[in-house]
């Protein structure tokens, strides 16, 4: 069975991609794991070398226990399916002790989640998880999709998806995972391809035609489209069609950042992640064909 993984530090955003993830797995008969990562309350330098008392972690392995048993009854009453209530291992629960991103990965591979689902605070800024701000350290290393919701963005069917992209032939593959996710929605895929605006569409005719044949042969899907957006650059492009490409989607590969980038510590996808205001999935450069 297909799983999705959802971490949690309970707090309302969370709770909410919580919400949307159960939605998802519905429809794309998934299971869920609700995740919380348990860390020692003094994050000093000395904290490694300090015995954490066994009654202080039992205790809160207990009390975490009994949050995500809430949370995972709270989703259960939410989405009132019977047949989702009937099956007692469509939402299980998961906590270690560790740091955030160690025990994403951890369960991801166990577990063969085809996805990550975390929340975002208001006005999309990155949520702070687990006593500290772990999502970009997750975007940044992570091996496999991450959804992003942000904390307005409730569950509605899906419509259209949008892939930005620069024709770059490693997307290709890509493009094929999410049109397998489109397929359970019979949503459009949108291929944007966004330039420079004073590049005109057929200055790369010929490697937009090679690139979308390409995309044709290897998703197989009918309801594949190709747009073709001018901005002054990439991150004002992805911003106009958030906004208003009338996607309810929209997925961008995170690629390892250039040498400016690094300078400044921050990539296109965290700086969209920041404030952009419906769902965002982020693909790891690299990934291999993820099957939704």
């Amino acid at each position: 069975m297909k799983t999705i993984l959802v971490p949690t530090d309970f707090s309302a955003q969370a709770k909410n991609a919580a919400s949307y993830a159960v939605n998802i797995a519905q429809i794309i008969r998934a299971g869920v794991i609700l995740c919380h990562a348990i860390k020692v309350p003094d994050e000093s330098p000395m904290a490694n070398q300090v015995a954490w008392p066994l009654e202080d972690y039992n205790s809160l392995k207990e009390e975490t226990t009994q949050e995500l048993q809430s949370l995972s009854a709270a989703l259960l009453h939410d989405i009132h399916s019977d047949e989702a209530v009937g099956d007692r291992e469509f939402i299980n629960t998961r906590s270690a002790t560790g740091d955030v991103v160690d025990v994403i990965r951890n369960v991801v591979e166990e577990q063969k989640c085809v996805m990550v689902v975390m929340g975002m605070s208001g006005a999309g800024a990155i949520s702070r998880f687990f006593l500290g701000s772990n999502t970009q350290d997750v975007i940044n290393k992570a091996s496999f999709p991450v959804l992003l919701i942000p904390a307005n963005a409730h569950f509605h069917p899906i419509f259209k998806i949008a892939f930005a992209t620069d024709l770059n032939d490693n997307d290709i593959e890509l493009i094929h995972s999410v049109a397998s996710l489109a397929y359970y929605f019979n949503a459009e895929l949108l291929i944007a391809h966004i330039t420079d605006d004073k590049i005109e569409e057929g200055d790369d005719k010929r490697k937009v035609d090679d690139f979308l044949k390409e995309v044709t042969c290897k998703a197989n899907y009918a309801k594949v489209y190709y747009r073709h957006i001018k901005s002054v650059d990439v991150m004002h492009g992805l911003d106009w069609l958030s906004e208003h490409g009338t996607v309810d989607m929209l997925v961008t590969v995170h690629r390892k950042v250039n040498s400016l980038e690094k300078l400044f510590g921050i990539s296109y996808t965290q700086k969209l992640s920041h404030h952009i205001e419906i769902p965002l999935l982020v693909l790891p450069e690299g990934l291999s064909a993820v099957h939704f």
